[in-house]
């Protein structure tokens, strides 16, 4: 017993900076990509694929990689480890596979590869150490692949939001029957400037946003409503920018014939899920709509340091 104890206390002392990386891909519903993409993401023992969230109707696939990370204390300067390369090798995997003018779904997005968020897991583990790997990855994908990238929270000169910098790009405008987004949403030359890579968007590909945030829960509320536009105004009493719930981002997403659902991103530190559910059942009974019980699609934070901490020692 006192060997395992000891054996894990190496292991936590090796990986005492932990990231967390969630990577978002347009492609849900061709099951052989989605898998060849995770079995990339497994290949490496020191890379951890903790979840894989797979929707239907969005047509889009999150996931959820945690490794760790080491410093050169003579030079303060973080050296990252295997994450990267296992990540790139699952980009270019997928715009390989993903052609983004065949594509559509009830999501939004700009890019086959749409979104990579970086956030540090363990105490030891910085906004800054974020902020580097996502600046490190998105140089792969805007100088190496010659994808325009543009970057996002601490990650960004400005710590520009992911919300404002989308705003830019008409993220959130649907172009296909009012609740889907069809094909390339970018016109070739974009009307912002990246922040690396080209100016000008490939149509196969689309462009790719990357970003460094605390940690953010994911939580799903199903409302039986085919009114988008309705449920759109209750989630905008819901969200901290229109004086809802501080620091909740959230988005209503059409999703079924007979169901629209708010995704919402929250700070586990500031807003937990029952608020969300509750406020949303409140604003949705004087719609006279039901709401269906709220799902997270992921981990949280403590159960994915515990869940990669045991996957990690196992494989040791």
């Amino acid at each position: 017993m006192e060997g395992k104890h000891t054996d894990q206390a190496n292991v936590k002392a090796k990986h005492s900076k932990v990231i967390c990386c969630k990577l978002y891909i347009s492609e849900s519903r061709n099951a052989a990509i989605v898998d060849a993409i995770s079995r990339i993401g497994q290949k490496n023992p020191e890379v951890v694929l903790l979840s894989k969230f797979d929707d239907k109707y969005y047509n889009r696939v999150r996931y959820t990689l945690v490794s760790y990370i080491t410093s050169e204390s003579s030079a303060g300067e973080a050296v990252f480890g295997p994450i990267r390369k296992v990540l790139l090798e699952m980009i270019e995997a997928a715009f390989s596979a993903i052609n983004l003018q065949a594509h559509s779904g009830t999501h939004p997005r700009i890019g086959v590869v749409d979104d990579i968020s970086f956030h540090p897991l363990s105490p030891a583990a910085t906004m800054e150490d974020a902020a580097q790997l996502a600046k490190l990855v998105a140089s792969d994908i805007g100088n190496g692949l010659q994808v325009p990238v543009f970057l996002y929270a601490a990650a960004h000169p400005t710590s520009k939001s992911v919300s404002a910098a989308r705003r830019e790009l008409g993220y959130y405008r649907p172009n296909h029957k009012g609740v889907q987004w069809a094909g390339q949403v970018l016109p070739h030359t974009l009307p912002v400037k990246p922040d690396v890579g080209p100016a000008h968007v490939s149509r196969e590909r689309g462009a790719t946003m990357v970003g460094a945030t605390p940690f953010v829960d994911n939580y799903n509320v199903p409302i039986f409503c085919k009114d988008v536009p309705t449920v759109r105004r209750i989630t905008r009493r819901v969200t901290g920018r229109s004086g809802g719930l501080p620091t909740v981002q959230a988005l209503a997403l059409f999703h079924g014939d007979n169901c629209t659902e708010i995704a919402c991103l929250l700070d586990p530190d500031h807003v937990g899920a029952d608020q969300v559910q509750w406020l949303v059942e409140q604003i949705a009974e004087e719609q006279g709509l039901e709401v269906d019980k709220g799902y997270f699609t992921d981990l949280s934070k403590d159960m994915m340091l515990e869940r990669y901490f045991e996957m990690i020692s196992a494989a040791d």
